[in-house]
């Protein structure tokens, strides 16, 4: 509406006018302020997620240090007391020819 039809209008009318206006502008406000704390809540989720994953790399540098330690310790264990067996390519004994079970010559 123009301001020409606006001074045309009675004053009831342009009550109802008022009215529906701001009818409508309190149901915006509503709708703005769902969608500001939906944001809000989002934001606070990336954050968190942004926190989570953060959290994760670091546990995960911590896993890395303990694994390069236990390592490092099974490394400097068998310096210290020479080649294990199995290390070494001990092979398992053979079978006895005669103690096979059921062939007799």
């Amino acid at each position: 509406m123009t301001d020409k039809d606006l001074k045309r209008l009675r004053r009831d009318e342009l009550l109802e006018i008022l009215i529906a206006q701001s009818k409508k502008m309190d149901q915006m406000q509503a709708e703005l302020d769902a969608a500001r704390a939906a944001l809000d809540s989002r934001e606070i989720l990336l954050r968190e997620a942004g926190s989570i994953a953060e959290a994760a790399l670091r546990i995960n540098g911590v896993f890395e240090a303990a694994q390069a330690a236990a390592q490092q310790y099974l490394e400097n264990i068998r310096r210290m007391s020479g080649p294990l067996p199995e290390e070494e390519g001990a092979e398992e004994p053979e079978p006895d020819p005669d103690a096979e079970g059921g062939q007799q010559p």
